[in-house]
């Protein structure tokens, strides 16, 4: 990835605005899987311009194959898969952990059963549970049915992740001073809170998941661009096992990282960045694990840039960590500057100065500007999206004048 002392690269989440010709579809996606597959070509072409138009330098198909996907955000990469099915819940049956946000839904139980958390800015409904109030995920499905994985874990399709790439390439073409980026499910919120019914334990499961994962991010850097590994789990596993230590999701960390390295062996590490959050949604995160404990582990996981949540009240003022902790030499971090749940447009003043935080820390060339997560689904309005993408590009300019004394 390259590096700049003359101003800060920006990037983003992954997660873009739909154009209104595929967001039409996309309403009744299984009728118009042909339209579909016909206008995300455009649709991508569209989206690249429009992160073009708003200044950001390392852009992306603004995530549009997952959105054409009914389900949750990771629901795309199971239609590319064998090994996960739909089952009768084994007798006995309990999931594997607790609710996403366990933790905080003690202390906020009121909260949680209003149904508030199930929507943000703008009103969205989050996806991937059952219904408002249940804190039942989808994997859980009243009917009786699991998703689990009872045989083997491939990676089966190869034609949607060549697609993918081209149509980024096509609309990248002939445009210089941008790189591409393609974001991908990491193993762990891919298979991590499945039930395994094939494999001999845990460790075999998640290892097999893992080289599966692995075919597309290796499709992804053999075309040139760069793959975002999105793992929102190395941070909101801690929520799952509520009565956890610190230490013991340390320890937990440690097998993390090396299902994650599996996945990334043998890759170019200057096309890999690693997108970790608190899970992003609209609730407390009071007991979220604070980055002091687990940002050694990150900085562990083999790849050149780590995206990390940096802008919202519960972690801006984490940039403190750098103090104490050393960022290994050709590592870039790409601290949120701008949020995700939030219709407030950030001040780009206020972006130069988040910028600034971590360049005195950590050295200017080695800070990408970037959101806390995908800003496209999040904030109410499309105009808002772009808005805070050319403060955040603006931002960038004023912190580069900054740092060298202008």
């Amino acid at each position: 990835m390259r590096r700049s002392t003359d101003y800060f690269l920006s990037s983003h989440g992954g997660n873009l605005p739909l154009p209104d010709s595929l967001d039409k579809l996309i309403a009744n996606a299984k009728e118009n899987e042909a339209a579909i597959a016909a206008e995300l070509p455009k649709a991508v072409d569209w989206v690249v311009k429009q992160q073009m138009d708003c200044g950001v330098d390392i852009i992306n198909d603004g995530e549009y194959v997952k959105a054409a996907t009914p389900g949750t955000y990771a629901g795309y990469i199971y239609d590319r898969m064998t090994g996960f099915n739909s089952v009768d819940r084994p007798a006995g049956w309990q999931p594997k952990r607790a609710f996403t946000a366990e933790r905080d839904k003690r202390d906020f139980p009121g909260f949680y059963e209003s149904g508030l958390w199930f929507s943000g800015s703008g009103g969205q409904q989050r996806p991937g549970f059952a219904k408002p109030g249940s804190g039942v995920p989808a994997f859980m499905n009243p009917s009786g049915k699991i998703r689990a994985c009872n045989e083997a874990v491939t990676y089966k399709d190869y034609e949607p992740i060549k697609k993918d790439i081209a149509a980024l390439q096509t609309a990248l073409a002939g445009k210089s001073g941008v790189d591409g980026f393609i974001a991908a499910l990491g193993p762990l919120s891919t298979g991590a809170g499945m039930t395994n019914l094939h494999y001999k334990d845990e460790r075999d499961y998640m290892f097999a998941v893992a080289d599966a994962v692995r075919e597309e991010y290796k499709a992804i850097t053999d075309a040139g661009l760069i793959v975002q590994i999105d793992e929102p789990e190395f941070a909101t596993t801690w929520m799952f096992y509520p009565d956890w230590s610190v230490e013991e999701y340390r320890k937990h960390l440690d097998f993390m990282v090396e299902i994650i390295n599996h996945a990334l062996r043998g890759l170019p590490e200057e096309q890999i960045r690693f997108h970790m959050c608190w899970g992003s949604g609209h609730r407390p995160h009071v007991h979220d694990i604070e980055f002091k404990h687990i940002v050694d582990k990150l900085l562990q996981v083999n790849a050149q840039a780590y995206s990390f949540e940096a802008s919202n009240p519960r972690h801006a003022h984490e940039y403190h960590v750098f103090e104490d902790v050393k960022l290994p030499d050709g590592k870039i971090i790409v601290p949120g500057v701008v949020g995700h749940y939030t219709d407030l447009v950030e001040h780009p003043e206020l972006v130069a100065e988040r910028l600034v935080n971590f360049a005195k820390l950590v050295g200017m060339e080695n800070v990408h500007a970037g959101t806390d997560c995908g800003i496209g689904s999040r904030v109410g309005h499309e105009e808002i999206v772009w808005a805070k993408l050319k403060a955040m590009s603006e931002g960038c300019r004023i912190a580069g004048k900054r740092m060298k004394g202008k």
